[in-house]
């Protein structure tokens, strides 16, 4: 039985959006049955203490695109960049409860519709629809408690940023991309598909 990935992550960031992706992939090349990917929540509104700004998400989303990810940010619109993410972690929170596949499908349903097709992950409709479309109920406050529960959880396994990582006894911060800044402070980035695979299977293999 192999050990499950777990990831905390929190869904406007786009650098989780490319490296979930990724993993993805690798993760079904490597495993002949796979095991769903358990997201968890890491809300970097309560994080830093503030809202992601989106002017700064619009401008990751170009640098990805440019340089790493030019299939993905489709339908990305920076006027319908959610005030909050708090309810659709919630969603998510919700449809593990439902099962760990559908917890798998609803949090990449969640990050398709904000990067590749531009909806406003923060509007009830948009939720709903999604929640509809996946038959999970959700909106309980322990939907919303789950989401605090996970962000301590992953300030107690000392959790880095967004997307962070862990298998059995490894742990990565963002393995699918290296990230790092130029001379005139814009980000420098290439994909880490071996370092991603090497990863993989050390984690799934220990």
């Amino acid at each position: 039985m192999t050990n499950p990935l777990e990831v905390y992550a929190d869904i406007w960031c786009p650098f989780a959006h490319v490296g979930l992706r990724a993993a993805r992939v690798a993760r079904d090349e490597l495993m002949a049955h796979p095991e769903p990917i358990l997201i968890h929540a890491w809300p970097l509104e309560l994080v830093n203490g503030v809202r992601m700004d989106a002017a700064r998400t619009a401008e990751h989303v170009r640098e990805l695109r440019e340089q790493v990810a030019p299939t993905l940010f489709a339908g990305f619109d920076e006027a319908s960049f959610p005030s909050t993410t708090l309810p659709a972690l919630a969603l998510a929170a919700c449809a593990y409860r439902v099962g760990s596949s559908v917890g798998e499908a609803v949090s990449f349903a969640l990050r398709d519709a904000l990067f590749e097709r531009g909806e406003d992950i923060g509007d009830p409709v948009v939720l709903g629809a999604l929640a509809q479309d996946f038959a999970v109920a959700f909106e309980t406050p322990a939907d919303l408690d789950a989401v605090y529960e996970e962000w301590r959880s992953g300030q107690a396994r000392g959790v880095k940023g967004s997307p962070h990582f862990f298998c059995a006894n490894v742990d990565a911060f963002c393995p699918a991309l290296d990230i790092e800044r130029d001379s005139s402070g814009h980000l420098s980035l290439r994909m880490r598909s071996s370092e991603l695979e090497t990863f993989l299977k050390d984690c799934l293999d220990s």
